[in-house]
């Protein structure tokens, strides 16, 4: 494979120096600044051996295209032309925000915050085209040729690299509807006489903790639905059903509409086993497309909006590394 890639390039070499050739007038001018006479000369001789007809009449002060030299010299420009077309809408790909960005999103950040957000995105950016999964899952990025993830957990050390968007702080929350009928808690210990609905997922239990002025409670609460889905928690609480302990970033637009309503807002909900940061996780920064780079700004921003304390350097993101 690499000798049929070296003969390609050998070949593409041969046929731009035939073309200055022929544009320069002569051995001697094509080679000026570039490479030697003879060096110019071994590689025009070496394309029409190869061609097997001769493309230029030599004499000792010109030079001339053969028939079959013309036809091949005007096809060559043309291939030439074909090529720098192709390395200039590369590039163009490289400084401009246009084409399909891939994304593999979580489902509780990509259906509560970040889709409600791209109407802006796709306005701000019309060249823009978005292939958008949901997954909660972490998929391999190269493989499924995905240029931006959203990912949560521990980021370990790998190839690609791991911007963070939201640390994991949660809040107490419920529909105006739920309190009207069941009342406010003022305390964590309140929770017991409430409905809470608890996350089933592995590590979870029954226990919510708390901590204010450095004093940690934790009360055992109980609630009419359990589920290991983030979504299936926030839409039964959205429904007044009972409360919930969830990530901020992923209420944010419910209690902004007046759908839900936070409580217990002097005290910290303590992070549970497993709880951990938000990232967006792509490729190496090597090459990274503008569209790439616009769209995971455009995260942080979102994320930020909803926790102030988020970093949003755009030089943190050489600084983490993800596993795939």
């Amino acid at each position: 494979m690499a000798g049929w890639d070296n003969g390609r390039m050998d070949e593409l070499a041969r046929i731009q120096t035939f073309i200055k050739v022929v544009e320069a007038g002569s051995f001697s001018a094509a080679a000026r600044d570039v490479s030697s006479v003879s060096s110019v000369a071994r590689q025009v001789k070496s394309l029409e051996d190869e061609l097997g007809v001769r493309l230029l009449n030599r004499s000792t002060r010109s030079l001339s295209l053969t028939e079959p030299g013309r036809r091949f010299y005007e096809r060559a420009c043309e291939l030439a032309a074909d090529l720098s077309n192709a390395k200039s809408e590369a590039r163009s790909f490289q400084d401009s925000v246009k084409g399909v960005l891939r994304v593999s999103l979580r489902v509780s950040a990509g259906t509560t915050v970040i889709v409600p957000a791209l109407p802006a995105l796709l306005a701000q950016y019309p060249e823009l085209s978005l292939d958008v999964s949901l997954a909660d899952d972490r998929v391999d990025l190269i493989a499924n040729h995905i240029d931006v993830a959203v990912w949560m957990g521990h980021m370990p050390d790998s190839e690609l690299v791991a911007r963070r968007l939201s640390p994991s702080r949660r809040v107490v929350c419920g529909a105006p509807a739920y309190f009207e009928r069941h009342g406010v808690p003022a305390t964590p210990d309140d929770l017991r006489r409430h409905n809470c609905i608890l996350y089933s997922a592995r590590s979870y239990g029954s226990k919510w903790g708390f901590t204010r002025d450095g004093k940690l409670e934790e009360t055992q609460v109980q609630g009419s639905v359990r589920s290991d889905h983030s979504m299936v928690l926030l839409s039964t609480a959205v429904a007044g059903i009972g409360l919930i302990v969830v990530h901020e970033w992923m209420v944010r637009r419910h209690i902004e509409q007046g759908a839900l309503v936070t409580v217990l807002d002097d005290y910290s909900v303590n992070p549970r086993p497993g709880d951990a940061e938000l990232y967006a996780v792509y490729p190496s920064n090597r090459g990274l497309s503008r569209k790439v780079r616009v769209f995971v700004d455009f995260l942080v921003a979102l994320f930020a909006d909803a926790d102030t304390d988020t970093d949003t350097d755009t030089d943190t993101d050489t600084a983490d590394r993800a596993s795939s």
